[in-house]
């Protein structure tokens, strides 16, 4: 059996580099935001004939170089580009990309609608965004209080929900502390599919600390809380190998994703391999490991 609660310490340490440095380093880089909450230009399309997958379209319309692409299928024969603001003469530009690489004498690129993402929007977007995330995190606090209600010593039931709001953080900000190197190195932008891969990081991440909670719990009940750190640290390797085998079944598909899914989801990808390998970490040697050091303070504090 592994002393993981013995060796918190190294964890900590390390978490604690981690976190920190995401910090300063959002602080000082911050995040490069994509078109869906700096505003932009939207045009769709239809097409007559087989409408190309996105790749393709992709590879029309990066020799423009207008920056970041956001495409999105529409129907069965549409597509959805969002793009930067653009001039008339660059709208027409990506017209006539489209047509030169997809019109045929049968088959035509016919434009439906051309529409500007004010910044009124993209605020708004920016705005629920934010309450989103408010709102899982008082979720998770709320549902694991209640759950764990019938265990209340030696730790209470809302430090559970506590724990693991702070293996949640610790997850989701390495991951968008990532991103903020990847944005100053090479351009990446966030947009709503970043958000959504944050609020599913976070969910995967607690449903993770709460199968090692459930499993303290069950231990607390069946054997009491005289040795609260040794039942802790036998629940952490009681699901130790089932954590490490879900999260490896799902890694290998996002990797998957990520090398062959093509461009427009290749960062979405990234953050969920991200956000899903320190959930992981974190609901092993961080959120189960703070559940010790609270109870450690409640006997100092008595």
């Amino acid at each position: 059996m592994i002393n993981i609660i013995k060796h918190r310490k190294i964890p900590f340490i390390i978490s604690g580099l981690l976190f920190v440095s995401s910090v300063v380093l959002l602080l000082v880089l911050g995040l490069k935001p994509g078109i869906d909450f700096t505003g932009g230009s939207l045009i769709e399309v239809t097409f007559t004939g087989e409408r190309p997958n996105i790749i393709q379209v992709e590879e029309a319309l990066t020799p423009l170089d207008f920056g970041s692409l956001l495409l999105q299928p529409s129907d069965d024969d549409a597509m959805i580009i969002k793009l930067r603001f653009v001039s008339e003469d660059e709208h027409q530009m990506v017209l006539s990309a489209l047509r030169d690489n997809f019109e045929t004498e049968e088959d035509k690129v016919l434009e439906d609608r051309v529409d500007t993402i004010g910044p009124a929007i993209s605020s708004h977007l920016r705005e629920r965004a934010m309450y989103a995330a408010i709102a899982v995190v008082l979720a998770i606090v709320f549902y694991v209080a209640y759950a764990f209600r019938k265990v209340s010593r030696p730790v209470k039931s809302w430090k559970y929900g506590l724990s693991a709001i702070v293996a949640l953080i610790h997850d989701v900000t390495i991951t968008m502390g990532v991103f903020a190197i990847l944005g100053k190195v090479l351009g990446v932008e966030v947009d709503i599919a970043f958000v959504v891969a944050l609020l599913t990081i976070m969910g995967y991440s607690v449903n993770d600390t709460i199968v090692v909670f459930d499993r303290v719990r069950e231990n607390l009940i069946k054997d009491g809380s005289e040795n609260f750190a040794r039942t802790v640290n036998r629940g952490v390797n009681e699901t130790f190998v089932r954590s490490i085998n879900t999260s490896l079944t799902t890694l290998t598909v996002l990797i998957a994703l990520f090398l062959f899914g093509g461009d427009s989801i290749r960062y979405f990808s990234l953050a969920l391999i991200i956000g899903i390998a320190f959930g992981t970490y974190s609901s092993i040697f961080l959120a189960s490991p703070i559940l010790v050091v609270w109870e450690e303070w409640g006997k100092r504090k008595a």
